[in-house]
């Protein structure tokens, strides 16, 4: 684990905040892409399609960094 990592106080619970961070939701990856103003976290629905979640919206789903098997 590097330093920046060791020190970070973000909470454990909530998603990251660095844009390009892969998570995995619901058994599919989002990816955190930064907007000028507004981060959105990127992924496909159970069909495909593109979705975009809030970080909210991907903490009420439940979320990992690594993938359930």
């Amino acid at each position: 684990m590097n330093a920046e990592a060791e020190s970070s106080t973000e909470d454990p619970s909530s998603p990251p905040t660095v844009p390009s961070t892969v998570v995995w939701c619901g058994g599919r990856p989002y990816v955190l892409e930064g907007r000028a103003g507004r981060a959105r976290w990127m992924g496909t629905d159970y069909r495909g399609r593109p979705e975009s979640l809030s970080s909210a919206e991907l903490q009420r789903r439940g979320w990992s960094h690594h993938r359930a098997s």
